[in-house]
């Protein structure tokens, strides 16, 4: 794989075979069990080949707000077959709402609105990731959990100077703080990186409130599962079973 920036970056195709795959997919939000609103925003689209989590914040219901306009304007992107193009679609897309939120900010007299974004796109055995922030991209393949992501935190830069270990970036005090979201500055970065679909891959997009309370293992063993539904519920079953404090989003996407 090899990690690009979405506005220097471009596809190298040469050589990648044209294999139909074929996805199976599921997905779920819950509230979680102790806030009063549900800030994440998910995108479901096999038809389209597309799929999305966005987790608001903000809070007085702007983190809803943005979320659900980044998963809207998402899903009202023209389909493009070509993957490529697909993606320049996408990340115009969400430019645009970034503009947006900016100014609904400056209307509202608030300080900040904002939301972390994933969005993972396939065209037949290639796919591609966009994000921002630390909701997460996984890959599960040959009994291997790889995070594909690479969280914009304050935590993950901590743990990139060597000062902070995985463990304990997980309860540090300031592991919600991200370093970038879409409507949290006037230009938006986003990471890109591109993938190679196989059959047997497992894919996990998911908002930090699940990866927060569930360790790698839990989460692999889960994803063995033949069946996404399945996975969907008992991915949401751990989460409230360690008390659920942040909402929880999970889409499961399965490759054969």
């Amino acid at each position: 794989m090899r990690r690009l920036s979405a506005e220097k970056g471009g596809f190298d195709l040469e050589g990648a075979r044209p294999e139909e795959i074929h996805l199976r997919c599921a997905s779920y939000s819950h509230i979680g069990m102790v806030r009063k609103i549900n800030e994440d925003a998910f995108l479901d689209s096999p038809r389209h080949g597309l799929w999305a989590v966005a987790d608001g914040m903000g809070g007085h219901a702007a983190g809803d707000y943005v979320a659900s306009f980044i998963v809207d304007s998402l899903r009202s992107v023209q389909p493009e077959q070509v993957l490529p193009n697909y993606t320049c679609a996408l990340h115009a897309a969400l430019t645009r709402v970034n503009e947006e939120v900016r100014k609904e900010t400056l209307r509202r007299g608030m300080s900040m609105m904002g939301s972390t974004v994933v969005v993972f796109a396939v065209r037949r055995n290639r796919g591609v990731c966009l994000w921002a922030g630390d909701s997460r991209l996984y890959r599960l393949r040959d009994g291997t959990l790889q995070c594909i992501t690479r969280d914009h935190s304050y935590v993950q830069s901590l743990q990139d100077s060597g000062l902070l270990s995985a463990a304990e970036a997980r309860v540090h005090p300031r592991a919600n703080i991200v370093t970038r979201a879409v409507g949290v500055e006037d230009g938006l970065a986003l990471d890109m990186i591109q993938l190679e679909i196989l059959p047997g891959d497992v894919y996990l997009l998911c908002s930090d409130g699940l990866n927060r309370v569930a360790e790698d293992q839990e989460m692999r063993d889960l994803l063995e599962h033949d069946d996404p539904s399945h996975v969907v519920r008992s991915l949401m079953h751990l989460g409230l079973t360690r008390g659920a404090p942040d909402n929880i989003t999970a889409i499961v996407v399965r490759a054969c």
